[in-house]
């Protein structure tokens, strides 16, 4: 397929997601950036639902960096235990909150190096964060979209970084942020990874 009809192709998805999703609010729950910035570590192997389930407890003993770095790596762990990666994802948050308060003043940086530079911060994280709290275009790529989008013929799906760039390049920068929370909701709804019958798709079933 040329790249101009998987332009065109891309063009076709990106109606059928606006038609059924219009509106995509932030499936996380969070307050502002430090708050979903520690919603989306969280969520890594999790669910969206057991992470909502677990941060009302959670912030509302530490919703800033500076609270968040005075409890120990063992109570953030007790906490956040539900989401599974309990002891992993503990010492990332806590170390985290302590680099944000030492070196950028108890704020969320707003670059993608400083971001990543975080522990436990990955790109796809960093991605969500730029997008979703500041505004900043961004194509956050889960395993999901990397499903979507590989199944779609959007991208060949070798790499989720291959799949990023092949997105970008297919849908105008302006969409990024909405589309990629449109796909999540899409997948969820119509197009999940098991049971998936292509002909009740409203995507699969046009592109069969």
């Amino acid at each position: 397929m040329t790249l101009n009809s998987k332009k065109a192709k891309a063009t076709q998805i990106a109606k059928i997601l606006e038609r059924l999703f219009s509106k995509v609010p932030i499936p996380l729950k969070h307050r502002d950036p430090f708050t979903l910035l520690v919603a989306v570590m969280l969520s890594g192997q999790s669910t969206d639902k057991m992470v909502n389930r677990v941060t009302p407890v959670f912030f509302t003993k530490a919703d800033t960096p500076q609270k968040m770095a005075q409890l120990s790596a063992a109570e953030i762990r007790a906490i956040i235990k539900p989401c599974g990666l309990s002891p992993t994802k503990s010492k990332h948050i806590w170390a985290m909150s302590q680099i944000l308060v030492d070196r950028f003043g108890g704020q969320v940086p707003q670059t993608f190096e400083e971001l990543e530079s975080l522990p436990g911060v990955g790109h796809k994280t960093a991605s969500v964060v730029m997008s979703q709290a500041f505004g900043i275009s961004a194509f956050p790529v889960d395993t999901h979209i990397h499903r979507l989008a590989h199944r779609w013929g959007l991208s060949n799906g070798k790499s989720v970084k291959q799949t990023e760039k092949d997105l970008k390049r297919l849908f105008h920068e302006e969409s990024w942020n909405k589309l990629h929370l449109q796909m999540i909701y899409f997948g969820r709804q119509y197009c999940p990874a098991r049971g998936h019958d292509p002909k009740k798709c409203p995507i699969c079933s046009k592109f069969a």
